[in-house]
């Protein structure tokens, strides 16, 4: 025990029961390879491994010495040793033996530890190369960078740039169009009330004009039957007329006629189409009396109302749509009733609300290809985008030429030549129908330029600007028209005759592009008969304004503009504000039980109480059934087909683009009707957010009528059977109703054998011997005698 006495016998009584520990001696690691390098740098320490260290043993128990010369140790772990070399030994390129001491007589031999001096990097040849290898392509990497950066930074100006043209562009033009509807929404609208009186009168058609528009939409009048001498293809035209005669009589049989119309509906092949010819053809057969077909209509009607309410349908589909004879005998029934009302009081607000429509439009361009104009109601039919254009007053010469007169004329130089023509027709012929004007195909429009001669103006001619397939119809700016030119329309014979006359006159300005030019294998005298052959020379594609379909707007401009389209529906606004007068007016003439002086038609009261009846019959509590019924029965089927279709009551010509807006209306006057709230929201039709406030008030007005006209009393049979009997007498002659029998008879035969098994079926029937009666009408319809 290294001299310990006290310790040598550890069973004296001296030690006491004190416990022994014995701990493993520790080991030390020499360096590998026997010497350690050491860079002799500030606060340097050496680290020599080994175990055991710290088990039984601390910092104060181990010396360690290189040469002799102490290491002061700094700290002892388990495995670690480590101790701060003295500075006097330090010196480069000296050797140290280094002894680890415990206690005086153990001694650990660690190694040898050479000097190095400060920490530093042998800068060999190779390495020195690749330093500047490195360096020169992180040099040109840098460059690279920076070369691209800036390349791409002026792009990135150049691009932003253009991005702040464009931007100002669109700022400057929205500014412009916001200014514009601002403007217009502030415009008085007498500007458009003293335009669209019509000194002539309102132009209304004659009552079988009208009833035929109603009766039979989509067929030119003059040439349906029931308007041409009866005439028929089969020898003996006597026997016809007498059978006939016959058929008539079996017509007035009450029981047949139901008969009849129930066997038609019944067959499959009985399409929507024949129900609606064969309705309106008895109401051309019982036009002459109207108290019969009041009674048939009222019949079926409320065999209508009984299958809704039996659960076939829902209640509140009743009169919706024209799937039977009976609605579609209904509209007629409205149309033979109210068109003394209509000329009488509901006409002129009527009248006076499309000429305001029509001249709102065409203040603005109108893009003759897609119908499509600058001012509108319908969403579909708005131009959305920025057209420049100026409005011309032309001076137009009386196209009788014993009267030298001259019309003033306001067109815009954005106008297609047929537009320009209309126009001008328009004003000339303002106080005449437009059936018996003369058609602008009809007429050229030549522009007077004194003693030079005319130049003749068409939409399309050898003119005519071509682009790929597609022709870009010529305007007034095209033939560079100035304000006040003078300008006169001619037949186009007269026209070509003239231009042939005149190509040699015709002066320098005005040769468009070079088209006249001496070198053009084209002579101006050759357009009139060239014309005809552009639409095989150019293609076939043509437009106004924008090329249709076009994928890519080619002006900056335009492009911007398309993508705030929306930015333009403010011109429905404006619109719809210089347009709200007439539309009122228009409604209110209709919801209202007096108005113009005129007392509400006795066909009207006369219906509602039908139906208030017949929803007591049937125990019907709830009163939105029954407003809907009289909805569905006169706005529905009467009024809006006569707001949409105001060339049915007046001798007009309606545009693509006034059609659109009478629809808007139609519309909204649809949506006053119904009980239902709307749930609006922004993703709304346009049509309907145009009118969400104006709704409320209409719906008001629709309720306050209908209660009016139920606190009326009661029209007695007497009295409506007397007005009916008056319109019979009034009209009686008005169509030949021989035809419209032929015709009803002609599906009799077709059905014949289902007709026939419903005659011997049913008890009265049989029992006044129709089907007997109806083989009587045959017989004679096929006798020779």
């Amino acid at each position: 025990m290294d001299g310990v006495q006290p310790l040598a016998n550890m069973s004296s009584s001296e030690m006491g029961n004190r416990v022994f520990s014995v701990y493993l001696n520790p080991r030390f690691e020499t360096f590998e390879g026997g010497v350690k390098q050491f860079f002799s740098s500030k606060n340097e320490i050496l680290i020599i491994n080994g175990k055991y260290l710290s088990l039984a043993l601390s910092e104060k128990d181990f010396r360690v010495t290189i040469s002799d010369v102490e290491c002061s140790v700094t700290s002892v772990t388990n495995t670690q040793l480590t101790c701060l070399p003295s500075d006097q030994h330090t010196r480069p390129s000296t050797v140290g033996t280094v002894l680890v001491h415990i206690g005086s007589n153990t001694h650990y031999y660690i190694g040898e530890l050479k000097y190095e001096g400060s920490r530093s990097f042998l800068l060999t040849l190779p390495f020195l190369i690749g330093i500047a290898g490195g360096a020169a392509v992180l040099i040109a990497i840098i460059v690279i960078i920076c070369v691209a950066y800036r390349r791409k930074s002026r792009e990135s100006d150049r691009v932003m740039k253009r991005m702040k043209n464009q931007m100002d562009i669109l700022e400057a033009r929205v500014a412009k169009e916001c200014k514009e509807a601002f403007a217009e929404l502030q415009t008085d609208l007498t500007v458009v009330t003293n335009n669209i009186s019509n000194p002539g009168g309102i132009p209304f058609r004659e009552y079988r004009n009208f009833c035929m528009k109603v009766l039979f939409p989509g067929v030119l009048g003059h040439e349906h039957p029931v308007l041409r001498p009866f005439n028929t293809d089969v020898p003996s035209t006597e026997a016809v007329l007498c059978g006939l005669q016959l058929f008539n009589q079996l017509i007035g049989s009450k029981t047949f006629l139901l008969l009849f119309i129930r066997t038609l509906e019944q067959r499959e092949d009985f399409i929507v189409r024949e129900k609606v010819n064969v309705a309106s053809l008895l109401s051309v057969a019982l036009q002459g009396r109207m108290d019969y077909h009041t009674d048939v209509l009222k019949t079926l009607l409320a065999e209508l109302i009984e299958k809704a309410v039996a659960g076939k349908c829902h209640p509140k589909l009743l009169l919706r749509r024209t799937e039977s004879v009976a609605e579609k005998m209904l509209t007629n029934w409205f149309a033979f009733l109210l068109y003394r009302f209509l000329r009488e009081s509901a006409g002129e607000p009527l009248f006076v609300l499309y000429r305001a429509i029509k001249q709102q439009v065409e203040k603005g361009p109108i893009d003759v290809i897609s119908g499509e104009a600058k001012y509108s109601l319908s969403e579909d039919k708005l131009i959305r985008q920025q057209i420049d254009y100026r409005a011309l007053a032309l001076r137009v010469l009386d196209p009788d030429i014993q009267v030298m007169h001259e019309y003033s004329v306001k067109v815009l130089d954005c106008d297609t030549i047929s537009q320009v023509k209309e126009k001008i027709l328009d004003t000339i012929y303002r106080n005449t129908l437009y059936s018996l004007r003369p058609k602008q195909d009809e007429l050229e429009l030549e522009w007077r330029t004194g003693s030079t001669g005319s130049v003749p103006l068409r939409s399309e001619d050898i003119t005519t600007k071509v682009d790929g397939e597609f022709r870009r119809l010529n305007t007034l700016t095209h033939y560079h028209v100035p304000d006040g030119a003078i300008m006169a329309l001619v037949p186009k014979k007269s026209s070509a005759v003239n231009l042939a006359l005149s190509t040699e006159r015709i002066p320098l300005p005005l040769r468009f592009d070079g088209f006249f030019s001496n070198s053009l294998p084209y002579s101006p005298s050759t357009i009139v008969s060239n014309t005809t052959h552009l639409s095989h020379e150019y293609g076939s594609k043509c437009y106004h304004f924008v090329k249709p379909h076009d994928p890519e707007l080619q002006k900056e401009g335009e492009r911007g503009s398309k993508m705030v389209s929306e930015i333009y529906l403010t011109r429905l606004l404006a619109t719809k504000v210089t347009l709200q007068q007439f539309v009122d007016d228009l409604f209110e003439t209709i919801f209202s039980t007096i108005n113009r002086g005129s007392i509400l038609p006795l066909a009207i009261k006369h219906l509602f109480d039908f139906l208030d009846d017949q929803a007591i019959h049937h125990g019907i509590t709830d009163p939105e059934v029954v407003h809907t019924w009289k909805s569905n029965s006169l706005p529905l089927r009467f009024w809006v087909n006569v707001i949409k279709n105001p060339d049915f009551v007046f001798d007009i010509f309606k545009s693509n683009i006034v059609d659109s807006c009478l629809s808007v209306v139609a519309q909204t006057f649809m949506d006053s009707c119904s009980m239902s709230e709307q749930k609006l929201s922004k993703d709304s039709p346009s049509s309907k957010l145009l009118y969400a406030k104006d709704i409320p008030k209409y719906k008001k007005w629709v309720e306050r009528y209908y209660r009016d006209i139920q606190a009326m009393p009661t029209i007695s049979e007497q009295d409506m059977n007397a007005m009916l009997n008056e319109e019979s007498r009034a009209h009686q002659n008005e169509f030949n109703t021989s035809a419209a029998l032929f015709e009803l008879y002609q599906y009799t035969q077709k059905y014949n054998a289902d007709l026939m098994q419903a005659l011997e079926e049913d008890e009265f029937a049989r029992y006044h011997k129709l089907a007997y009666r109806l083989n009587q009408v045959k017989s004679a319809m096929d006798s020779e005698a």
